[in-house]
């Protein structure tokens, strides 16, 4: 199958790398892993019950929630249906959810919990075409045929699944790189958000080039914490789907400095705000320590920022520069390493620009952020 597309993409991905792992997320204090076949089979469950709702090619289906892999599960299934994916931010208040639902003319909306779903509720009068809402987690209440649940969707596709598998097959085969995916309101605007179209070919031309550019390996796992209704998170989501690695889902921002060392992410791709923090927190506890402490601390930062300056002019780093390099990492950089995991191989940072003095600090310290650049709109 040719992968032109984000449906046809993830379809080969699940028929080409079907034992590897595909999503890790925390549940009950461990992780937990799934496998691309077992992804593949809750994403052709979901489509099918939205085939059975109703969906046609072309129509709006909305997700309201953080980041989970159960974002990403909805995400295919609404391309594999041939839908438009509508992201909703999940710090939205109810009359700007109401706004994009009607703007977008969104037919399902996924939301992700009750308190997402009271505020949809709050303002339900007021979107005549939102036909149904599904409740990722947590929904106590009764199901009807507004509100039903994560399972319930999956259980009515998986009663259609022999009825529907090969109008399913159609819609996947259907879908051509000029179909919009997706259409991202983006909240940095005046008034009301736009809505701004991505086509399937934009996103697999994105893909094209992040696959020349990046230092990114076979296997790898990268932790995911940004918010997916941003076009940077659905890239790096993407990425996974493209080069099948193993997407790990932070459980939140908060949770950001357990969920490094134990997810031990190959690389990571961040807003400057997190690198800015990390950068404070390591300067404060330096600052905190003993004169002696202190006092090799910015020797190692020294003699890092000199191993950087070479590194990033290509020359060579002389044999005695890099014992003390050495000596450095092993009394200061090693364990700044060890908190993001210690495997990080590199890290991208986007949304804003990085502070130089920020980017320099990690390079110093063997981790080398690369600056993405980009606009929703492009």
């Amino acid at each position: 199958m040719a992968e032109l597309t984000l449906a046809s993409m993830f379809w080969h991905r699940v028929e080409t790398t079907g034992d590897r792992p595909a999503q890790q997320w925390k549940e009950g204090g461990a992780w937990r892993t799934r496998t691309w076949r077992e992804t593949g089979e809750i994403v052709r469950e979901l489509a099918t019950g939205l085939l059975a709702l109703g969906r046609r090619k072309d129509e709006a289906v909305g997700i309201l929630s953080a980041s989970r892999a159960e974002w990403v599960q909805a995400d295919f299934a609404i391309f594999s249906t041939g839908g438009r994916t509508i992201p909703i931010y999940p710090t939205y208040p109810p009359d700007l959810i109401q706004y994009i639902v009607n703007d977008a003319e969104v037919k399902t909306l996924f939301v992700e919990d009750p308190a997402q779903l009271a505020k949809v509720l709050e303002v339900r009068g007021k979107m005549d075409g939102l036909e149904q809402v599904v409740v990722m987690q947590g929904y106590q209440g009764e199901p009807s045929a507004q509100v039903m649940t994560w399972a319930g969707l999956r259980r009515l596709g998986r009663d259609h699944l022999e009825r529907l598998r090969g109008e399913l097959a159609s819609r996947v085969a259907a879908v051509v790189p000029d179909d919009i995916a997706t259409i991202v309101y983006t909240s940095g605007t005046t008034g009301p958000p736009k809505g701004v179209i991505q086509t399937h070919g934009n996103h697999m031309g994105t893909l094209a080039s992040a696959a020349k550019m990046s230092g990114i390996q076979d296997g790898d796992t990268h932790l995911l914490f940004l918010p997916l209704a941003h076009s940077f998170a659905r890239l790096e989501s993407f990425i996974g789907v493209h080069r099948g690695l193993t997407t790990a889902f932070a459980e939140n921002i908060d949770k950001l400095r357990e969920n490094l060392p134990e997810v031990k992410p190959h690389f990571i791709c961040s807003v400057p705000r997190v690198f800015e923090k990390v950068y404070a927190g390591v300067l404060a506890k330096a600052e905190a320590g003993s004169p002696v402490k202190r006092k090799i601390f910015h020797w190692a930062v020294g003699v890092g920022r000199e191993v950087s300056k070479l590194q990033q002019a290509r020359r060579p780093v002389p044999a005695v520069l890099a014992l003390k390099y050495r000596v450095a990492d092993a009394l200061v950089f090693g364990k700044l390493q060890e908190a993001l995991g210690g495997r990080l191989r590199f890290a991208v940072s986007g949304g804003a620009p990085l502070a130089k003095e920020i980017a320099e600090f990690f390079h110093a310290a063997g981790i080398l952020i690369l600056e993405g650049y980009g606009l929703t709109e492009t």
